[in-house]
């Protein structure tokens, strides 16, 4: 009876890893999946692309096979014209010490202190008896000690009709 639930959540687990895998996408998947868009770029633009980079006054579509599709789109108004932002994301984690909650071993807020000014308790368990130092409320699996992830902008670029007007690499905030 559990057999065929642990076959079917085995087979549910795969095809989903498998999903998230192939959805991933890099500058060569695009070109191959859409050779006909390749084609139509100029063949400086081409070069550009393979190796994934940009220049002002690309299109979308060759924008789109460099750096694939942006995590962010904006529309504005540049100079008194239609205008779209494309913001790809990445991510980092904070440098340690890490802020509020992450706060590392054993003690919770510290040593014996909390918010509600807690410093100790006296415990009687199997005819001894001990003094608990922490806080009571302190739980290990929400104090994880994997680190905080940040996301960042990574890269911008400006488009005015169709075209690249311009673009930006950003630094991480954390390095």
């Amino acid at each position: 009876m559990k057999r065929p639930f642990f076959f079917r959540t085995l087979t549910f687990g795969i095809a989903a890893s498998a999903l998230t895998l192939a959805s991933c996408s890099t500058t060569e998947t695009r070109i191959s999946g859409h050779p006909e868009i390749y084609q139509t770029l100029s063949s400086r633009d081409q070069a550009l692309v393979s190796q994934g980079q940009i220049r002002a006054g690309m299109s979308q579509n060759a924008v789109w096979l460099a750096w694939g599709s942006p995590d962010r789109k904006i529309v504005g108004n540049m100079r008194g014209r239609p205008s779209e932002t494309w913001i790809y994301v990445n991510y980092t984690t904070y440098p340690y010490p890490y802020p509020y909650p992450y706060y590392g071993r054993g003690f919770g807020y510290g040593f014996g202190f909390t918010s509600v000014g807690f410093v100790g308790s006296h415990h009687h368990h199997g005819g001894r008896s001990f003094v608990f130092f922490g806080d009571p409320f302190f739980d290990p699996f929400y104090y994880s000690y994997i680190p905080p992830s940040i996301p960042y902008p990574t890269k911008t670029v400006t488009f005015a009709n169709g075209r690249v007007v311009s673009f930006q690499y950003l630094v991480p905030p954390y390095r």
